[in-house]
């Protein structure tokens, strides 16, 4: 079973940072890719960063320049360093990861984000 556990969501001003965290615990099963989503009031769900296991990253084009994805390998933990927040990053973040061997998309639970004008 793998569950995945996200913190270091809340309120934040505009141009503030915030750190969000995701621990995985699957110590018996290897993680292939990860990342996380957003999913904001009447809006569709939207990949916002992506890493794979060797640590190449994709980023949606809005958080270009502003956001870093990174993950502890040792530590099974992804990480979304958010710098100059705006208000339309306010939204709920998911992340989630692939095991190796493919398979489905497991979930975290979400870590509210928002970001006040």
């Amino acid at each position: 079973q793998v569950q995945l556990v996200e913190s270091g969501g809340g309120l934040v001003q505009a141009g503030e940072s915030l750190r969000l965290s995701c621990a995985a615990s699957s110590s018996t099963f290897r993680i292939n890719s990860m990342g996380w989503y957003r999913q904001a009031p009447v809006k569709e769900r939207e990949l916002v960063a992506s890493i794979t296991s060797g640590g190449s990253s994709n980023y949606v084009d809005s958080v270009k320049g502003r956001f870093i994805i990174s993950r502890d390998n040792a530590k099974n933990t992804l990480y979304l360093q958010m710098n100059s927040l705006k208000p339309e990053d306010t939204a709920v973040y998911l992340c989630y990861l692939y095991l190796t061997g493919g398979g489905r998309k497991y979930w975290g639970q979400g870590t509210q984000v928002t970001v006040s004008s």
